[in-house]
């Protein structure tokens, strides 16, 4: 249930052609559905701009497929998050019209293309960074946004970024997704006057520390607008980044 579709809801009883009792069936999973091991949040939708997704390391195949069924069943673009390759066939099985993506292991659910809003730019410092990435970017296509990809385009050969400079000024949200030394949030945040979402990713050697040295570069950026979420999270970033892109489209 998201605000269209209780528009369409709430339209159809004024018009008469559903009545109270049918209305009231529709709305009956609301808030969740119980399916005894997950408590479906199909309201998800109308509160937050998007489907519940499903993170699927931990649960069977058996209970991501009755899970993403029954988002599916009220929502477009529903998404599994770290899915292997066994539990996305595992879903194409059952039946669910269904699109994987192996590099964010992404599972897209009765994908649904449509017109992007806005511009969200995801920017990759290395290739060896898309793996989030993608993650974010097919995450924010799914939430309804129009994605430009940067991918190779880390602080070591400047000149990679600096030629991406049009298109960075005209994004209304930047994911960077940077490992090693993290710096290429900071980089950007200082070349547009655009929100910077910076990602951290695991990508390094030994002192890395699996991503913390990027996370608390990222965090001790010098550049203003520069905002951080969790390491390898492509999935979180392209959530506030949807937020902020589809507030500057509405606003403008």
């Amino acid at each position: 249930m998201d605000k269209e579709a209780l528009a369409r809801l709430l339209d159809d009883v004024r018009a008469g052609r559903l009545d109270v009792e049918g209305a009231t069936a529709r709305l009956a999973a609301l808030p969740y559905e119980d399916l005894g091991f997950a408590k479906i949040d199909h309201h998800r939708a109308l509160r937050a701009g998007g489907p519940e997704a499903v993170f699927c390391p931990g649960k069977s195949a058996d209970q991501v497929v009755a899970i993403v069924g029954r988002l599916a069943a009220h929502h477009a673009n529903v998404l599994a998050t770290r899915c292997d390759a066994a539990t996305a066939a595992a879903v194409e099985a059952a039946g669910l019209a269904c699109t994987y993506h192996p590099v964010p292991r992404l599972l897209i659910v009765r994908p649904e293309a449509h017109d992007g809003v806005g511009l969200i730019v995801v920017a990759a410092a290395g290739t060896a960074d898309l793996p989030v990435a993608e993650e974010a970017s097919l995450v924010a296509e799914a939430l309804g946004n129009r994605v430009e990809r940067l991918v190779d385009c880390g602080v070591a050969g400047l000149h990679r970024l600096l030629v991406h400079r049009e298109v960075l000024s005209e994004a209304n949200v930047i994911v960077a997704v940077a490992g090693m030394e993290g710096a290429l949030p900071s980089v950007i945040g200082g070349l547009v006057d655009r929100p910077v979402i910076a990602v951290p990713t695991s990508v390094g050697y030994g002192t890395s520390l699996n991503g913390l040295a990027a996370l608390l570069a990222m965090l001790n950026s010098c550049a203003p607008g520069v905002s951080v979420v969790n390491i390898d999270n492509g999935y979180g970033a392209a959530h506030q980044a949807s937020q902020i892109n589809r507030l500057v489209a509405k606003i403008r």
